[in-house]
Parts: structure tokens; sequence; C-alpha cells
């Protein structure tokens, strides 16, 4: 797919004639046909062809020529076809082109949704699909279901030619990142990058400059990464949060940095690849 453009669409053709692409998951694993250190997605009228029968399907749009793509979920204990497999989407990253891994973390958040909105939150009524948005709405208190995105405001902290990077006690050994922390309701996220950097390692930034943003389905984040200048403090890493962190540099890097699958590595390469 890579390349080619994707329209996203709500409304599914009312007959499936041509073969389409399918984003089958179990869980948060999705099925893939593995050889010689890449992965193919299923491109079949149904997944019905390949044995399987899923308990939903919603349809995502067109790409390229207008061949239709489609989300799917099996149930738990079904087996793959004996030449595919179910693999999860993070270790899928350079066997599948980046457009298609963005499809595939698309296409596992609509999933998600729809799988955790099948009753309403407010009432317990079954909800029923809208067609003029991707909503879900309760047929009985009228409460409208949107798939959830939790924001993200991810800080690179420069002082000069340094980069204040830190470890989550949940990262792989030796590896630091860029700070960043969820959006808390009614801030905004120039005010949330300055309140998660003062909380988890104590300085104070100024100088926000925009970088880029990156859907990140794990499960349903939208990282939001800016540039920053240090102010004014030390290092006190926040207790239970942050690890370790420190002042590093082209020359003196951490052990590690983030996958290059991140907006994290990103941000930090657009500043190290200057120097």
């Amino acid at each position: 797919m890579q390349g080619a453009t994707f329209i996203p669409l709500l409304v599914p053709p009312e007959e499936q004639r041509d073969e389409a692409w399918w984003f089958v998951f179990q869980g948060t694993t999705m099925l893939v046909r593995k050889a010689e250190g890449r992965a193919h997605l299923p491109f079949v009228r149904h997944p019905s062809a390949l044995g399987l029968e899923p308990v939903r399907v919603q349809y995502l749009g067109t790409v390229g020529g207008g061949a239709h793509v489609y989300s799917a979920e099996c149930a738990e204990a079904v087996e793959p076809p004996s030449d595919m497999t179910w693999a999860g989407l993070r270790s899928l990253f350079g066997a599948i082109d980046d457009q298609t891994f963005a499809l595939a973390g698309r296409a596992m958040q609509v999933m998600d949704w729809d799988r955790s909105h099948q009753f309403c939150g407010r009432c317990g009524t079954p909800t029923e699909r809208k067609t003029a948005e991707r909503s879900r709405v309760c047929p009985n208190c009228a409460q409208t279901h949107y798939p959830r995105l939790a924001p993200v405001a991810m800080a690179l902290v420069h002082r000069g030619d340094e980069l204040l990077l830190a470890r989550s006690p949940h990262f792989p050994p030796g590896m630091f990142s860029a700070l960043a922390g969820f959006v808390e309701p009614g801030e905004s996220l120039e005010q949330c990058l300055v309140r998660e950097v003062k909380e988890e390692v104590g300085v104070d930034v100024t100088n926000l400059r925009y970088f880029s943003s990156q859907p990140w389905p794990f499960p349903h984040s939208l990282m939001v990464a800016f540039h920053c200048d240090w102010v004014l403090g030390d290092i006190v890493p926040q207790e239970d949060e942050i690890e370790a962190a420190g002042w590093f540099t082209i020359d003196r890097p951490p052990p590690m940095l983030p996958g290059r699958l991140s907006i994290a590595r990103r941000l930090i390469d657009d500043v190290w690849k200057q120097r």
C-alpha cells in the first residue's frame, strides 16, 4: 500500500464483490502471512474465504485504485489458516510498509472502540452504529459514543547542546526517551507539557515549539511532540514514574534510544542529525 492514497469512508458497498484488504484481529494480534522477512495482509472478498467467521466487521474506506479496506475481529479461540499467523502489531514494524502499518493502527483502534461500546455506558442499552459519522448511539438515552483518543504531550527539553532524556521503569534496560504525559481535562497541550516536565523531573521550560504528531494505537493515544527550552531547576526524578534522567549530547548519548517506529525517536533525531 506504500504511496497509495487512503480515503476514509463510513458506508461500505452494498455487496463486496471484489477482493479487499482485511485487517483481521484476534485481541491485539493481527492476521498476516509471513514470507522472506515481510508480512502480507489478506486480500480476499471476505475472511470466510480463509475459513474465518469474524464476530464483528468495520468498514474503513478505500486505498489505491479504489480497493476497499475493512477491519474484522475473530473470537479468541479461532486458529489462523495454516499458512498464516497472529502477530502483535509492534512486531510487524519494518515487515510491512509505513502506510500499511499506520492503517493497521487505525483499524485496531476502530475495532477496540467498536468492541468496548456495544452497550451504552450511561444506561446499559445495546448501542447502534451511526452511518453519518464514526460513532455508536444509544437508542434509549441518545448518548453518542465516539472512538476514544487520549492526547499525550511530549517534550524534548533543550539546554544548549544537551537534551534532557529520561527512562520509565517499564522501558527496556538502558533506554531513555523524551518526557511525555496525558492531557488532563480543561488543560491545553502547552499547559500539560509544562506541568508534566515539572512533575516528572522538577525543571521549568519555555519556548515551546510544535514538532509533529503521531497516532499511537497502544491502545488509543495521540502523541503531540514539542521542542522546548530549559529555564531553571535541577533534575529531580519523580518517584515511581521516572527511574533515571539526565542531560545527553550527540557525543554522549544514552545506552539506548526509542525505536524508529516512535515519534520520540524522530524528535531526537531531528536535533542530532543537524549537529
